[in-house]
Parts: C-alpha cells; structure tokens; sequence
C-alpha cells in the first residue's frame, strides 16, 4: 500500500486541505474507488476505509492480480466533514457538480479538475454515492444511461438490485458521467445510509466490490459473501409516494418491505396538536426501495419509492 496526495491546498485558519489516496498492486490503472464527495457521507467513507484494510491484507498476500493497479480516495471533502456541512463550507457548492473540473476555476472547480485528472484513465470506476433526497436505500449499483453503460458488469457485485436512469442536463457534470464519457466504466454504489453508519449494508458493499474484483480478475482471493442475482431496473418504473401535508414524519416500513394496497407507509403528523394530517397509503403492491428519514417533511416531497415489479 502507497499513501499519496491527490490535492493539496493551504488554509489561512487552519491544516492544509488534501486529498489523499492509496494505492495498491502496480501496473495498468485497473480499479478507481471514490468515497465521500460530500461532507455527510459518513457512510461513504467508512466503507472506503474498510476496503483501504481489506486491500492491505489482499495486497500483503500477493492478492492482487500481476500488472494490474488499484487506487482509493476514501474521502474529496475532509474540510467540510470537519464541520458537518453537507456541501463546500465556504459558498455551499457541491464538489461531485462540478465534473471534469476547471483547475484555474472556483475552489471546489479546482478540486474536481485535480481528482478527475487522477481517476482518469481507469478501466472501472466506483463511487460510494449519496442521493439528492435525504433517505434510505435497499444498497444497490446505479448508473447513467449514457449509450457507454454496462450492465453485465454492474451484475458482477452480486447486490439485490442494479438501476439505470436517464441523466438530466445537471447530471452531465456528476463524476459517473464524466468518467463514462472519458471510457471508464463507471458505477455509483448506494450503501444503504449516509450520515449515519450501517455496519450491516456497509459489510455488505465492500463484499460487493471485492466480489467484482474476483469475478474481474483485479484480485485472485475468492468471492466475498452471497451474492444476489441482481434485477436490473430502469428507475423511470418506480412508484413515487410523495407527502401531501407538511408536518411531522412517522415511518411505519423500511427499505426491503413488501408493502400491498391499502397498508399504511406513513403518518404525517401536526406539529403542534399531535392529529394525524395525513395518512400514508400504499396504493400497488411492491417494494419499498427508498424511504425519506428526516423527522420533518414538507408538502409535496418525495417520500418512498417502490419497485412495483418483483
């Protein structure tokens, strides 16, 4: 294992800003992993730190197959993990819109430009990504239809589920996007939880990405744990259940439970006289991949999602 710098940038206030990877094997850039873009994504980075001990073990026992190269950036954003702000602490810009990057730019421009000069050129890409809307997933492999997506490979984590979806003109300057049109495959792996960490569904993703590796043959040890048949799904069927009152939020199910017409998914309550302004209710059977999980919510958000095709 190799410790290096990926960016680096002095601080009037405090320690300088920097970016560091690990690298792991030698030869061809073979495998790319990215974590924690953003300053909430505890979850994110643990499971990089996981595969960062998980690869040293590998690599100390001559794991990693000969010529090929691993690199992982457990965390883009320490500054803003440092304060517990979600976007760049300074002016509130999200470091992952910001792709390919301009290096005589905006700070967080600057930042993308410097890690994007360093993935590119790998053969895959994984980031552990956090989704827009604050919630919980079933874990899975989510990727962009850019015409250069692949599928069969995203198979080869083995979790429940792989999605794809259609980019939207903002998407054009995610990480994915840019890797896919600079001929990397890329994947996104969402891991359950963000700002909280799930041991569980974090276990379960490095096994994912080690397993990748094995079946790719960037590493020789065997598969990790039991792997699903993954459902490929485009998200454009999922069954969107949205608030129509603003209040307090009380969940009833959780990601992975089959839900069926008539069953209650949520109360939202008022906030002062504790009625129930709204009742939750399923109106198809499925099964709830996403759920919000903020206590408060507003009118009209975006509360579960459902796979209505099992």
């Amino acid at each position: 294992m190799r410790e290096e710098t990926i960016f680096d940038m002095t601080s009037p206030s405090r320690d300088s800003f920097r970016i560091t990877g690990y690298r792991f094997g030698e030869g061809a850039k073979t495998l790319a992993i990215v974590g924690a873009m953003r300053g909430d994504e505890v979850q994110q980075q643990y499971i990089c730190a996981q595969l960062v001990n998980r690869l040293a073990l590998i690599e100390q026992h001559n794991g990693i197959s000969e010529g090929k190269s691993i690199l992982v950036i457990p965390s883009c954003n320490p500054f803003s993990m440092n304060v517990s702000s979600r976007f760049w602490a300074m002016d509130n810009t999200d470091i992952n819109r910001m792709f390919p990057g301009y290096s005589a730019g905006e700070t967080t421009q600057r930042i993308a430009a410097a890690v994007f000069e360093t993935l590119t050129g790998f053969q895959y890409g994984i980031q552990l990504a956090s989704y827009y809307v604050p919630g919980n997933f079933i874990p899975h492999v989510r990727m962009l239809k850019t015409g250069y997506e692949d599928v069969d490979t995203a198979r080869l984590f083995g979790m429940r589920y792989v999605t794809v979806y259609k980019p939207r003109p903002f998407d054009t300057t995610l990480l994915n996007y840019n890797w896919q049109l600079w001929g990397t495959k890329a994947f996104s792996i969402y891991a359950g939880k963000t700002s909280r960490i799930d041991q569980t569904a974090g276990g379960e993703t490095v096994d994912a990405i080690l397993r990748m590796m094995s079946r790719t043959d960037i590493i020789t040890t065997g598969s990790a744990g039991a792997a699903y048949e993954s459902v490929v799904v485009d998200e454009a069927v999922f069954h969107h259940v949205k608030a129509r009152r603003a209040g307090i939020f009380i969940r009833l199910v959780d990601v992975g439970d089959r839900v069926h017409p008539g069953q209650s998914l949520a109360h939202i309550i008022h906030p002062y006289n504790g009625q129930i302004l709204n009742d939750i209710k399923a109106t198809t059977e499925g099964t709830v991949f996403f759920a919000h999980n903020r206590p408060v919510v507003l009118q009209n958000a975006l509360l579960f999602k459902l796979h209505i095709r099992d």
